[in-house]
C-alpha cells in the first residue's frame, strides 16, 4: 500500500472525545482498497456507537505508526501535553500529535546514530531521559525537527539489578522511576520492583528501592509473573501506572507500594510497550508492531 509523505499514521479514527477533523484528507492518501475504505467506514460507526456509553475499554482512537517506528517503545508527554516517543534501536525521537496521528517532528542523538537497547523515555523539568535495558541513562534537551541533540551519559549501577523496561518521572518525588521488567536478585523475583533515582541528590544517595509484593494480583489475575514494559504516573493520583506487555496488563500502585487496581489490557493490543496519560484524563498505548503494524491507541482514563 502506497503512503505519501503526508500519510505517515493511520487516518482510521474511531473517536468518541478526541477530534478528528482533518483526517479525511488523510484517508484519501493512505486507502486504496474497498476493504480498507470498508474498515474505515466500521471504525466511525463504532465512534457513533461509543459516544452514548461509558465503557472505557472502547478505544477513543487509533493510529498506525510509519515503517520508521515499527519498533515503537517508550512514551512520554511534554510539560505542555506533546507526546513523544522512540523506538529501541536508534537514539531518535519523534513527536507525535495523538489526536490526529501525524507525525509533527523528529529529532537525534548525537552527530550521527546512537544505537542502544532503549526501552524507555520520560520528561523532567526541562529534560528528556532515555533508559536503556542495561540501566544506562541518556539526558538531552528536546531539538526543533531534524536537529541533533547533544546529551550526557549517566551508569546508574543497576545493570546487575533488573533488566529495565520502562522510565518515568515522579514529580513530587523530584525522581525517575525505573520499572523492572526481570528482577535479577534472586531475593526479590516474586516481587514488582521499582528504582528511584533521585534529579537532585549526589550518587551515594540518589538510588532507593521499591519492592511490591504481587502474588495476589498473580493469583487473582491468573498470571504467572508481571514483566513491566512501561511506567508512567497518574497526573490526577500521583500513582504509578505500569504496563506489561507479555501479560497484556496494566496495574497501579501508590508511591507507597499499594495496589490500587490489576487487570487485563482489551483484546486488541498485540504487543504494548509504551504508556502516558493526559492531564485531561487520555490514556494512550503504543502497540510494537509483529504480526500487525504498529500502533497507538487512545481511551478515556481512568
Amino acid at each position: 500500500m502506497r503512503r505519501t509523505p503526508r500519510a505517515v499514521a493511520l487516518s482510521l479514527c474511531l473517536l468518541a472525545a478526541v477530534s478528528c477533523e482533518g483526517a479525511q484528507a488523510d484517508v484519501g492518501d493512505v486507502v486504496h482498497s474497498s476493504v480498507a475504505l470498508a474498515r474505515v467506514q466500521r471504525l466511525a460507526q463504532r465512534r457513533a456507537d461509543s459516544a452514548t456509553t461509558t465503557d472505557h475499554s472502547a478505544p477513543l482512537a487509533q493510529w498506525l505508526l510509519p515503517h520508521a517506528l515499527q519498533e515503537i517503545s517508550g512514551l512520554a508527554l511534554t510539560s505542555d501535553g506533546r507526546l513523544l516517543t522512540h523506538d529501541d534501536e536508534v537514539g531518535q525521537v519523534w513527536e507525535i500529535d495523538y489526536r490526529s496521528g501525524a507525525v509533527v517532528k523528529r529529532f537525534g542523538l548525537g552527530a550521527g546514530d546512537i544505537h542502544g537497547d532503549f526501552e524507555g523515555m520520560a520528561v523532567a523539568n526541562d529534560a528528556i531521559y532515555m533508559l536503556t535495558s542495561r540501566g544506562k541513562l541518556y539526558e538531552f534537551a528536546e531539538a526543533a525537527n531534524g536537529a541533533r541533540a547533544d546529551y550526557d551519559v549517566y551508569d546508574t549501577g543497576l545493570a546487575r539489578a533488573c533488566e529495565f523496561e520502562g522510565v518515568a518521572f515522579d514529580r513530587a518525588a523530584n525522581s525517575l522511576l525505573f520499572a523492572c521488567k526481570l528482577v535479577l536478585n534472586a531475593a526479590s523475583r516474586d516481587s514488582l520492583v521499582i528504582y528511584r533515582w533521585r534529579l537532585d541528590s549526589d550518587s551515594a544517595t540518589r538510588i532507593s528501592r521499591l519492592a511490591i509484593g504481587v502474588a495476589g494480583v498473580l493469583a487473582a489475575n491468573g498470571w504467572k509473573a508481571l514483566h513491566p514494559s512501561d511506567i508512567t504516573v497518574d497526573p490526577l493520583t500521583g500513582n504509578y501506572v505500569l504496563l506489561a506487555s507479555a501479560e497484556s496488563a496494566i496495574m497501579s500502585v501508590t508511591p507507597a507500594g499499594e495496589v490500587v487496581f490489576a487487570r487485563a489490557l482489551p483484546a486488541r493490543h498485540h504487543q504494548p510497550e509504551g504508556i502516558a496519560i493526559t492531564k485531561d484524563s487520555i490514556l494512550i498505548i503504543s502497540d510494537e508492531a509483529g504480526k500487525r503494524p504498529a500502533i497507538i491507541t487512545l481511551y478515556r482514563w481512568p
